[in-house]
């Protein structure tokens, strides 16, 4: 053991499903060895970290003219009238919501 090239044992556990995916990502290679692909994959490796800022803005604004437009039809279901400054609030928060997606959009590219 002391002559080791690599003499840090690392440990880890995996689900069964990883354990599948694990064995199926490695068939596609030549190595048979679980411990020099994932050597291989941790060191060599890489992520994909996609940033969900702007759509986490999104589905709030989506979220708040949802809760407005539901408030509004349960008061003119109910027999009450219909107020021009909930439509203006309505129409602001449209604009809002089309520029977080013209936003989200020009961003991906």
């Amino acid at each position: 053991m002391a002559n080791r090239k690599r003499n840090i044992q690392m440990k880890f556990y995996v689900t069964e499903d990883e354990k599948r995916l694990i064995d199926e990502k490695m068939s596609q290679l030549p190595t048979r060895r679980y411990g020099a692909y994932l050597r291989k994959m941790a060191i060599d490796g890489y992520i994909i970290y996609t940033d969900t800022a702007d759509i986490k803005a999104f589905t709030k604004e989506l979220s708040a003219i949802g809760r407005n437009i539901n408030q509004i039809t349960k008061r003119i279901n109910a027999g009450g009238p219909a107020y021009q400054a909930d439509m203006d609030e309505i129409r602001e928060r449209l604009d809002e919501i089309w520029q977080l997606q013209r936003h989200i959009l020009s961003s991906q590219r």
